[in-house]
């Protein structure tokens, strides 16, 4: 596929980040279908657990892509209710493996029937076809970025030293 230049690519790559900015709202909205006792921050360590299975605090903060103190926030408040279990990694006493319990198995699909039923009702008026072209961009745009917690960072235009 041929992409053109100049001007016209600009205002096509500007509207682009125009639209994604707006992603904000749409997990604003999908965030406020949550049931109160579990706001987006735990649902996103409670769907972290359930997709990826047991792990170190250090590894969930890495793929939420959020500081460990933010995380162990997070961690603080499922572990409060039930939904996960620390215990002592064998390889380091001094770290903690953590892992869903059937509670929160209970709760994430208690979640997921949340988000698609939010899902379901914004976008019903879209066809089966439009949903499916629009998961499949998706997941092609977040597979042009790659891990982009590895990705190095353009070179700033104004600094001296590039």
């Amino acid at each position: 596929m041929q992409q053109t230049g100049g001007a016209e690519a600009g205002r096509r790559f500007e509207e682009l980040a125009r639209q994604l900015s707006s992603i904000g709202a749409v997990k604003r909205g999908l965030g406020r279908a949550l049931p109160q006792d579990c706001p987006a921050g735990s649902a996103a360590v409670l769907a972290a657990l359930g997709r990826e299975g047991e792990m170190r605090m250090s590894r969930l903060a890495e793929l939420l892509a959020i500081d460990t103190s933010v995380t162990s926030r997070h961690v603080a408040h499922v572990a409060e209710r039930g939904w996960i279990e620390r215990s002592p990694d064998p390889a380091d006493k001094r770290s903690r493996i953590l892992r869903l319990t059937p509670a929160g198995r209970r709760k994430l699909a208690e979640l997921s029937e949340c988000y698609v039923r939010t899902l379901a009702a914004c976008l019903a008026d879209w066809s089966d076809d439009e949903v499916d072209r629009l998961n499949a961009m998706l997941a092609r745009l977040r597979d042009g970025f790659g891990d982009c917690r590895t990705v190095p960072r353009p070179p700033d235009a104004g600094d001296p030293r590039h």
